[in-house]
């Protein structure tokens, strides 16, 4: 147990094992998925697993599973287990289908270069999807080395403002500026995961984790746009005992889930509290306290209009979602329908 336990193992999981389906059987998490395999951790070490069809493409990076394992060194997946959060963004070409980039993570890492500037409404989104996901954020702006620690002090400020509570750090890699920081907040036991473009230096902050080189990390390139050298997911064991997800695929999180954007905006919230009108749109109603802490300048417009853009994008998903759920429900009854009529017409005969 020790050893699943330094893998994030707890009673959420434990509790959903069955003493006589799943006898034989071994908890252990998803490392990296290679496709028609996956690298698992156990409490032995690590062990490749081939996927019953039936199970293809239902596990994905720190994932908890039931294995078999075998006597040549490898295994075969036989469950998935129920995440506590997850990381999803829309499916490529399904309006409602659901990808998961990282499962059961505890903290996501949104990382933003101070170098060329962060793009703060970027991040607002990307907060929100965060706490969406049932994860908690924080934010890192790296390559401080590369500005002026003036300007350092006023984009963290800028940042807090954004951030809505969430910690935030600034930080070298390559110094070492703001490392201590950032692995205050990975508990043993926890997971994390690193969300940012490519070129922000989330491979040199992995590499400084680590305390070893693990992944290539590659210069910008001539128009400015950063290279990307991380070939697939991975789930990293840090020395500190946490646990920390890097990989292609998670550089922007979008919505996938309608929650999230309340927590990240609210400082709008406590200016809402003032408004005249308790179901205020801050649009153009009178007695609107946001609408005048943008006229006062203590509010950025900016911000406003990032709140309501997702605000509107997090409404579209919930009647989506709902849609898809009301389809499905239909499709359940139709097939059950059918099933009784073939029972029905079978004891006739």
């Amino acid at each position: 147990m020790t050893g699943l336990v330094s893998l994030g193992y707890g009673p959420f999981f434990s509790q959903q094992l069955d003493l006589e389906t799943d006898a034989g059987l071994t908890p252990a998490r998803v490392l990296v998925d290679l496709g028609a395999r996956l690298l698992l951790g156990l409490p032995d070490g690590e062990r490749q697993a081939h996927l019953p069809s039936a199970l293809r493409g239902q596990a994905a990076v720190g994932d908890w599973v039931l294995c078999e394992p075998l006597p040549d060194g490898t295994a075969v997946l036989r469950r998935v287990l129920s995440r506590r959060s997850a990381l999803s963004r829309q499916a490529a070409g399904n309006a409602t289908g659901e990808q998961v980039l990282a499962a059961n993570v505890d903290l996501v890492l949104v990382v933003e270069p101070l170098e060329g500037g962060p793009n703060w409404r970027r991040l607002e989104r990307t907060l929100a999807a965060a706490r969406a996901s049932g994860a908690a954020p924080a934010v890192l702006l790296t390559k401080a080395d590369r500005r002026p620690a003036e300007e350092v002090a006023g984009a963290v400020e800028e940042a807090e403002r954004a951030a809505g509570g969430a910690p935030v750090v600034a930080l070298s890699a390559k110094r070492g500026d703001g490392l201590a920081e950032v692995a205050a907040l990975l508990e043993p036991g926890a997971t994390a995961v690193l969300v940012g473009q490519s070129g922000v230096g989330k491979s040199t902050l992995l590499n400084a984790l680590l305390g070893e080189v693990v992944e290539a990390t590659g210069e910008l390139a001539e128009d400015g746009r950063g290279q990307h050298t991380t070939t697939w997911r991975r789930l990293w064991r840090l020395p500190g005992g946490a646990m920390l997800v890097d990989g292609p695929g998670i550089r922007e999180l979008q919505l996938w889930e309608p929650g999230g954007v309340a927590a990240s905006f609210a400082d709008l919230a406590e200016l809402a509290a003032g408004c005249r009108f308790g179901d205020c749109s801050h649009g153009s109603e009178p007695g609107c306290a946001v609408r005048a802490a943008v006229e006062a300048g203590t509010l950025e417009q900016g911000r406003l209009d990032s709140f309501h853009k997702l605000a509107r994008e997090a409404a579209a998903l919930r009647a989506r979602h709902d849609a898809a759920a009301r389809l499905n429900a239909q499709r359940e009854a139709k097939a059950l329908a059918r099933a009784r009529r073939d029972l029905n017409y079978r004891r006739g005969r």
